[in-house]
């Protein structure tokens, strides 16, 4: 026969799973609520209409090598348009970042994005790499935002066959390493 201590020892125990059942689903909860509230403001950067100015002006930057480049838009001559570019570099490498992560999926930066985030790689990759060749930026700087860059185009690649992939981007093998967590962090 159960004798009532034992019922309660029972109800006890019953009463302390649910309760730690309860806190691991609000935990999981919240912190999917948090990423999504990041996201939201991280995309904002590219819907908004000053959004989508600051991506415009970047665009519509020009020069001929990285020297020029150097002359008219480096943080010493240059520093509203360096905040601009650090900015939208910073953001693109925060999505690629939770991208990488499994945060994001391709279909919803894309669908936010477009070919935002590729085209502003496209442009400033070269600079970024020629400032990590001369030693001015440190190796790692903005690898997510490539990252994100090349998985976008490779998607666009893969269902419109007139687009080639521009010769920004490294090799596959890098990008595939990349993913397999070949970088520092």
């Amino acid at each position: 026969m159960v004798d009532a201590q034992t019922v309660g020892v029972l109800i006890t125990a019953a009463s302390v799973t649910v309760a730690a059942i309860y806190y691991m689903i609000n935990l999981r909860e919240t912190t999917r609520n948090r990423r999504v509230a990041l996201t939201t403001s991280l995309m904002q950067n590219f819907t908004s209409e000053e959004g989508s100015r600051r991506q415009l002006e970047l665009m519509q930057m020009e020069w001929r090598d990285f020297d020029d480049f150097r002359a008219k838009y480096d943080s010493s001559v240059n520093p509203d348009n360096y905040a601009k570019r650090v900015f939208v570099m910073n953001t693109c490498d925060m999505l690629g970042y939770q991208y990488l992560s499994g945060q994001l999926d391709l279909c919803t930066l894309w669908s936010v994005c477009n070919n935002s985030i590729s085209a502003c790689w496209e442009k400033f990759g070269p600079i970024i790499l020629e400032y990590k060749k001369r030693g001015d930026y440190n190796q790692h700087i903005w690898e997510n935002f490539e990252y994100l860059a090349y998985e976008m185009s490779r998607a666009i690649s893969e269902v419109d066959s007139g687009y080639k992939m521009p010769p920004v981007y490294r090799s596959d093998e890098y990008y595939r390493g990349y993913r397999r967590g070949r970088h520092p962090f």
